[in-house]
């Protein structure tokens, strides 16, 4: 057989190698490279259209995607009206909040957005969040005023902290959130908001402030003297008739308007039945008189100091993390249907702007919404003009309509929000996650459980402890495993996946399939002497000649710190004492690198034990072995 020389890496100098590692770790998408030999005038251009989307799209923009756009802006608005004032209710915050949050915030993405489909506003998991951390320490009850303020100072650090993000290109950040603990995670959330309307849905008054399932459930039995039937019979129809709205339009995609326009329905037609019949008069709640007018500045509401700082930060931290990783997975969802691409550091920037302003202008945290994108998709929209459509639109009911919502009854809100959230319990999901990956099913049920039984923030540290806890032990405890020869070929593959493969007598090859660093140097040279021993043994029983060469096959090996080369020489010095010769294979140019550099001397890196493949390493020693035992 032929044996290839293995070739030294090409040098490069420190500034180099780190310019290589800075543009691969913060610009792996390379923006740049569209600025690359072009006059200033169209780099001018370009670098406003980078960071204003909408100059792209805009000069080609016609009055056939208007029209589309303008179908599916006036239909997501008769889903966001309905939607922002539960979601509203839902973080303790005014129910007129929700409206501000559905107009100015979708302006700005229109502006800065990069998805197409993506329909902005308040969101029930978010909104869930911000209420409960907040109510921790202020009651919304109790000091209104005050509540409001955290609302929109977390949401200011909520945006502040995702803008951040893609500013320093630092996303990579949220993928921590791994699909189980999504999963999990939004599944017990919905449960937990589900469980919350029980008071809209059964018209108790006094209700626990906490969020868990056990307090909630004790809450609703221990005050069935404050249940209202007709509150009982109006939320049971209505909740009926939005699932069945939603069913149908999941059966048939085509009737998506059906579901859309169910909760402007349901709150238009609850709003007659209480007009009519007075039933504010007999047990049933309602929202009361809003506030006409646009969204009123809240700059001066901002809080950056005092005793509940630690909270609004904490808060935005966490809301921040949630929705823009809620967003970014719906927006690249529907690029991925439409074949275009989202890019996920503009969408942080735009994300985390839009509720800077939306802070300074009466809104709380919002991000794009699953089931509003969902139908703004079905309904065709072409451009982000859907938000600017759906804003005007929520700005119309905001000067003029606001009266027809006094008597609109909590019960169809809370009824509104079951629909919402039900379809973030995603059994398949869920199902395919145990047939794959049994750990992170247990990821996945930790969120679940956290959130249901201890607290909605509790339930996601847990998960997403134990995800890292799971990267921690992929880096710490790397995969070995020994490799042996498949008969009639030149291939090596592991022993214990292919049950042809031989292994070859005095030859021990192993694969490390991780880089090698202070993290799992130790475990490797433990794991590596185990199986020496394990294969002399072997040798030994089986009459074999003795173990000569240990081959370390290092095509997985992307990288070794100081660590990682004491390993390889503690590992010739050990190989040595037993008269056994250490052979690398293909290790790759970084590896190759500082590995001669530690070995001046040419100790254990000597050309004769370099070798590009298994095969030519063990064809090469089965020659020469006896001689090179004596070099």
């Amino acid at each position: 057989m032929e044996v290839h020389k293995v070739v030294a890496p090409p040098r490069k100098s420190t500034t180099a190698k780190l310019k290589t590692r800075l543009k691969e770790t913060f610009f792996p998408d390379d923006p740049l490279r569209q600025f690359r030999g072009q006059p200033n005038r169209t780099k001018l251009i370009r670098a406003a259209q980078y960071i204003f989307p909408i100059l792209q799209w805009c000069p080609e923009y016609s009055f056939r995607l208007l029209k589309s756009d303008v179908v599916s802006g006036l239909t997501i608005a008769s889903l966001a009206i309905p939607q922002g004032i539960s979601y509203a209710k839902l973080a303790n915050l005014p129910p007129i909040v929700g409206l501000y949050s559905s107009f100015v915030p979708p302006l700005v993405y229109a502006v800065m957005g990069s998805s197409r489909d993506l329909a902005v506003g308040p969101v029930s998991i978010a909104s869930l969040i911000l209420g409960s951390m907040l109510r921790q320490q202020v009651s919304p009850v109790d000091d209104p005023l005050l509540f409001l303020q955290l609302a929109f100072s977390s949401t200011f650090f909520a945006g502040l902290f995702q803008a951040s993000l893609g500013i320093l290109r630092l996303g990579f950040i949220i993928d921590f959130l791994s699909k189980a603990t999504l999963i999990g995670f939004m599944g017990g959330a919905a449960i937990i908001v589900s469980l919350q309307q029980l008071k809209a849905l059964l018209g108790i008054t006094h209700f626990t402030k906490q969020m868990s399932v056990v307090p909630v459930l004790s809450s609703v039995f221990h005050h069935t003297n404050e249940w209202s039937w007709q509150t009982i019979v109006m939320g049971v129809c209505f909740l009926l008739f939005l699932l069945g709205t939603r069913h149908l339009s999941m059966k048939k995609p085509k009737l998506f308007w059906v579901s859309a326009g169910a909760p402007l329905l349901s709150v238009i037609i609850s709003t007659l039945l209480v007009f009519v019949f007075r039933a504010d008069r007999h047990g049933v709640s309602v929202i009361g008189k809003l506030q006409e007018g646009l969204n009123p500045p809240s700059w001066n509401m901002l809080q950056f100091h005092g005793s509940h700082l630690g909270l609004v930060a904490k808060t935005g931290l966490i809301t921040g993390i949630v929705s823009l990783t809620e967003g970014i997975a719906v927006g690249r969802t529907f690029a991925a249907l439409k074949n275009y691409h989202v890019d996920g550091n503009k969408e942080m920037i735009a994300i985390g702007l839009m509720n800077v302003v939306g802070s300074a202008t009466s809104c709380y945290v919002t991000t794009g919404a699953f089931s509003r994108s969902a139908v703004n998709h079905n309904a065709g929209a072409k451009t982000a003009v859907s938000n600017i459509v759906m804003s005007v639109t929520v700005m119309v009911t905001l000067l003029f309509l606001m009266p027809l919502f006094e008597y609109t009854p909590n019960v169809v809100l809370g009824a509104i929000i079951v629909t919402a959230v039900i379809g973030l319990i995603d059994l398949p999901a869920a199902r395919q996650i145990w047939k794959i990956d049994k750990f992170d099913f247990l990821v996945m049920l930790c969120a679940f459980f956290g959130v249901i039984f201890l607290s909605v923030q509790d339930g996601l540290a847990i998960a997403v402890g134990l995800s890292l806890f799971k990267i921690l032990m992929q880096v710490t405890r790397p995969k070995t495993v020994i490799m042996g020869n498949i008969p009639g070929t030149n291939i090596y593959r592991n022993l214990h996946h292919y049950q042809e493969a031989q292994r070859i007598p005095g030859f021990l090859v192993l694969s490390i399939e991780s880089p090698i660093n202070f993290a799992n140097s130790n475990y490797l040279t433990e794991r590596t002497s185990r199986w020496i021993e394990e294969c002399e043994e072997e040798e030994a029983q089986e009459k074999h000649s003795s173990l000569r060469f240990l081959i370390l096959e290092m095509s997985a090996v992307s990288g070794v710190d100081t660590n990682g080369v004491s390993f390889f020489k503690e590992l010739k010095k050990t190989t040595a004492k037993k008269d056994i010769e250490l052979v690398f294979v293909n290790p790759l140019s970084e590896v190759m690198e500082k590995l001669q550099r530690a070995d001046e001397e040419e100790e254990f890196m000597r050309p004769e034990f370099l070798f590009l493949t298994v095969a030519e390493a063990i064809a090469s020693l089965s020659l020469k072995g006896p001689s090179l035992n004596n070099v």
